[in-house]
């Protein structure tokens, strides 16, 4: 195993936007990808576990266009 680093949290403060910038580009490529894929996904919807199908997962693929 690799050494453990703490981060110090004024990184999180000072670098927030970009950092959110970056999780909602994964999160939009995970959703390409299970949509490419045929694979439906989890997600929560009025308190409740639904599974969206590949065709109602809400992302656009830009090779459709």
């Amino acid at each position: 195993m690799g050494v453990e680093r703490k981060i110090p949290e004024r990184v999180f403060v000072t670098h927030s936007k970009e950092i959110e910038g970056i999780l909602r580009r994964a999160v939009q490529k995970a959703l390409l990808e299970h949509k490419r894929a045929g694979n439906p996904i989890a997600t929560w919807k009025d308190g409740k576990v639904v599974i969206l199908q590949p065709d109602e997962i809400p992302v656009e693929d830009p090779l459709n266009d």
